[in-house]
């Protein structure tokens, strides 16, 4: 086969649909938009959400809560993540990052309690859990917070 033999398949491209063009095309006269009516002025129809004056579905649902703009999100790593490193490691987060634990910093890290640490590490992050803070030191670590 060579290039200029290159063909699509059958039926996979198909002829726009050529509106307004003659009655014989199929598509003339009205252009498929029937007669009259709102959708068939130009610049006509409905805005995006309009339910023909009825009240619309977004305003009709109760609204409730407000997000706080202020709020930081922090990139949680649990305890038992941290055991991939040898002992004596001082864990930061770019290292958690470079080592996929974290996929992004946000505003900051922090350590949460869930699993079990065996080795001692230092481990420099935004924030500790008070359990997260318990286990790095039970086993002689650091929590140090950044």
């Amino acid at each position: 086969m060579k290039l200029h033999e290159l063909r699509a398949p059958e039926g996979s491209n198909k002829e726009p649909k050529r509106k307004g063009r003659g009655i014989g095309s199929g598509h003339g006269k009205t252009a498929g938009r029937g007669h009259k009516g709102q959708k068939a002025r130009s610049g006509g129809g409905v805005r995006p959400g309009f339910e023909g004056g009825q009240m619309p579905l977004t305003r009709r649902i109760p609204k409730r809560g407000f997000t706080n703009i202020f709020a930081k999100e922090y990139s949680e790593v649990n305890v038992g993540a941290l055991e991939i490193f040898e002992p004596g490691t001082v864990v930061t987060p770019e290292l958690l990052k470079e080592k996929g634990l974290v996929k992004k910093i946000k505003d900051g890290v922090k350590i949460l309690g869930d699993g079990e640490l065996t080795k001692n590490l230092t481990v420099r992050a935004h924030k500790f859990s008070k359990t997260a803070q318990q286990k790095i030191e039970a086993v002689g670590g650091k929590a140090e917070v950044i």
